[in-house]
């Protein structure tokens, strides 16, 4: 690909022809702060947070948008830069409430990120009155909850829907301080295209959607990723695991768009991002059983193992390899049910193999 050299802040840097502003500032270790922009979904330059100046351009650029041409010279944090920058981020914080200390994003929401790095507390805009507050808290869902007096019309959840869950279950609704995102003119989300994927919720900055399983779990700064794989099914999607490292347990599951190991690229169904409680069932089986007469003892998996081998030789023997069946699941890896389909066919000579894709 052809290669362009263009100065930001008074650095030479290379780039790839094609790339906007913003990218090649990003590959070169050059700092722009964003909110509508997402590494999952087209730019889209709604937030207008990631000006930035051009010489021999008059006004500012979104970096976001702007393709970055061989010679541009580029300033991200000029005066002129920062005032504008703080000047859209207060228009934007008129229809936001100030209620971090309550609010489920507090500690990863990115409003609350480039407030501090722009140094704003409130906005000099705001008349009593404009908060947006009109709307009300939606948790009929079972899987999140929408606030969307807390939505910046950021447009990422519109864009993540249409590109990557290719569907078209929301939009923008509305005009003016009345704008807001909504599923089709009169249909309520339940009756939408949505099948409740989360992506939206996953790339929402602020606090406008967050899911009910992760509620009460654990605050941002107490969770550690953990990279696996989803067990509901054998296509192998790599989900991120957050787990609250005081307690041990899963706080909630997300996903790496950026991962270059993940085959989903960041997608995931209902099931892999929200249907993970049973992992800390109290009715889950966490040793193995051996039956004797109408009880259960706890056993180690050598002995379980053993027993198992023994008795399916002995049936084997007795009454012939048809006399025995396998069943896998579809909670399993695609490799785990070759496994089990081989352990049946080769070693034990039956066909008898049978797996629960409907789960």
């Amino acid at each position: 690909m052809t290669s362009i050299t263009a100065i930001i802040n008074g650095k030479s840097i290379t780039a790839e022809a094609g790339m906007t502003i913003l990218q090649a500032a990003r590959a070169n270790g050059i700092h722009i702060p964003t909110l509508c922009d997402h590494p999952a979904v087209s730019p889209f330059g709604a937030c207008r947070i990631c000006l930035v100046e051009a010489e021999r351009n008059p006004k500012l650029l979104t970096a976001c948008t702007t393709p970055i041409t061989d010679g541009m010279v580029v300033n991200t944090n000029t005066p002129r830069v920062i005032e504008a920058r703080k000047a859209v981020l207060e228009l934007i914080l008129v229809r936001h409430p100030l209620e971090c200390f309550s609010c489920s994003s507090n500690g990863k929401c990115e409003l609350q990120d480039v407030a501090y790095e722009l140094g704003v507390k409130d906005s000099r805009f705001a008349d009593p009155g404009d908060t947006n507050t009109s709307h009300e808290l939606e948790d009929a869902n079972p899987f999140y909850v929408r606030d969307l007096n807390k939505c910046i019309l950021c447009g990422r959840c519109v864009r993540v829907c249409e590109e990557h869950a290719i569907y078209h279950a929301i939009d923008f609704q509305g005009r003016g301080i009345h704008t807001s995102i909504q599923p089709p003119v009169g249909s309520p989300i339940e009756d939408s295209d949505c099948v409740f994927c989360g992506q939206c919720v996953q790339v929402c900055p602020v606090g406008a959607l967050f899911e009910k399983t992760s509620v009460g779990q654990g605050r941002p700064w107490d969770l550690e990723k953990v990279k696996t794989i989803c067990s509901y099914c054998g296509v192998g999607c790599e989900l991120d695991i957050n787990v609250n490292k005081k307690t041990g347990k899963i706080a909630n599951v997300t996903t790496n768009y950026s991962s270059p190991t993940a085959l989903n690229k960041g997608r995931s169904c209902v099931k892999g991002r929200f249907a993970w409680q049973f992992v800390h069932s109290e009715d889950r089986l966490t040793t193995p059983l051996i039956r004797e007469g109408d009880t259960f003892r706890k056993a180690s998996w050598d002995e379980a193992l053993s027993l198992v081998a023994e008795q399916l030789g002995e049936i084997k023997t007795k009454h012939g390899s048809d006399a025995l069946g396998f069943f896998s699941s579809a909670r399993c890896t695609n490799e785990e049910n070759f496994l089990m389909q081989r352990l049946a066919r080769e070693v034990m000579g039956t066909n008898n193999v049978d797996h629960c894709a409907h789960l």
